[in-house]
């Protein structure tokens, strides 16, 4: 390849073995086609098991798809007898390996950091797991509905007096792949430095308890109880979502100057200087209070009027959309957030990219999640294998 330019992307070039399945590897590795890396899954006979989980269209998983964009596709046996002549030289190819496999299943399969970079010292190896590579918990499922409830994130969230609740989207998945991600290139910069490579040991566990700096702030160096608020604020107020006619819309007040201005705001200056609310840790003291008289105010109008007036005043403020309203809002088209793709056979796909712009790069327009294998016998042939080679690994059943 041509040594990549400043108009190419930022990660032209570099290639990447990817051997990992579900959510949180795969979402790793998909940040990494969006810059334009070379990604090369490699999959089991039967696929990745998200081809088969999650909403189905048209037989395809949405899942699947949103994750596994602008990857390639190789299909083989890794328990084959035979996959050591291919995995060797993929391992020498690649700039960096990402699996998720539970500890230890990828040295069984010979596939491993230890003999990985035996062959390649630059190689940058990537590991993710629930609970990390050793330890107490290693050899425990991780499941992000597990993570979320031992990490404390389930207990803090959900109302008052209701039970802890699990937060609608699969956070520990996600924040493992960003960290992956974020890893493997201080990694890459480190190996720029020595000529040398490392091992990545990500744990679920870790990433998700590391996004949730207010509350393991607030218990461990404050000595406060973890609590549930709902659609409150741990620390502010009025800061949340509130009740119009219509619907629900959020405010923000986190000081003095915003609650005088949302005051003005509701038609009710005197508001501001209430002694009741003179301060952020009386406002919190007295929030039931101070939520009913705003709800008092906003029950008669609709989310568009009360959020109108709000930021008329500078008080941060905004309607609670559903998803469907949110990838449809004009700054979400502008910005091209959600990419869609027509499917062979009919349905529809989609993904967001990797949200970071590169100055004035433009948007890649990552190519779709790649069929089951589509690629195995053109990657074959770029590692050197010549078409008696190939021949014999269908035969064996290796591909």
């Amino acid at each position: 390849m041509n040594t990549p330019t400043h108009d190419d992307p930022p990660l032209a070039g570099l290639k990447v073995l990817d051997f990992t399945r579900v959510l949180a590897g795969p979402f790793c590795t998909a940040m990494f086609a969006d810059a334009g890396a070379q990604v090369l899954k490699v999959e089991p006979f039967d696929g990745d098991d998200y081809r088969h989980m999650g909403f189905q269209v048209q037989g395809r998983s949405t899942n699947f798809a949103f994750v596994n964009r602008g990857k390639h596709s190789l299909r083989m046996n890794l328990k084959s007898p035979s996959a050591a002549r291919i995995i060797d030289r993929l391992a020498r190819w690649a700039d960096v390996v990402v699996e998720n496999f539970k500890p230890g299943v990828a040295d069984r399969l010979g596939i491993g950091y230890e003999r990985l970079s035996a062959l390649n010292p630059g190689l940058i190896y990537c590991s993710i797991s629930g609970f990390g590579q050793q330890g107490t918990w290693a050899d425990r499922p991780a499941y992000d509905t597990i993570i979320q409830a031992l990490s404390g994130l389930m207990a803090a969230n959900g109302h008052p007096d209701g039970p802890p609740t699990v937060v609608g989207e699969s956070l520990a998945d996600v924040s493992a792949g960003m960290f992956g991600a974020w890893g493997i290139m201080a990694a890459l910069w480190q190996r720029s430095q020595t000529g040398r490579g490392r091992h990545l040991d990500i744990a679920m566990y870790d990433c998700l308890v590391s996004m949730m700096p207010t509350l393991v702030s607030r218990v461990v160096a404050g000595g406060a109880e973890c609590v549930r608020v709902g659609n409150r604020h741990l620390n502010s107020a009025p800061f949340g979502a509130f009740r119009a006619v219509d619907g629900m819309y959020v405010l923000a007040v986190a000081n003095q100057k915003l609650f005088q201005q949302l005051a003005d705001a509701m038609g009710q200056p005197a508001l501001g200087r209430d002694a009741r609310f003179a301060s952020n840790a009386l406002r919190k003291k007295n929030e039931a209070a101070l939520a009913e008289t705003i709800e008092r105010w906003s029950g008669a109008m609709t989310v568009e009027q009360a959020v109108a007036a709000l930021q008329a005043h500078d008080v941060p403020a905004a309607p609670v959309l559903d998803v469907r309203q949110s990838v449809a809002t004009p700054y979400a088209t502008e910005r091209g957030l959600v990419r869609t793709h027509e499917l062979d056979g009919g349905g529809t796909a989609c993904h967001v990219e990797q949200p970071v712009r590169f100055g004035n790069l433009p948007r890649r327009g990552t190519a779709p999640a790649p069929e089951l294998g589509i690629h195995t016998q053109a990657i074959l042939r770029e590692l050197g294998f010549a078409e008696q080679d190939i021949l014999v690994f269908r035969n064996e059943g290796l591909i």
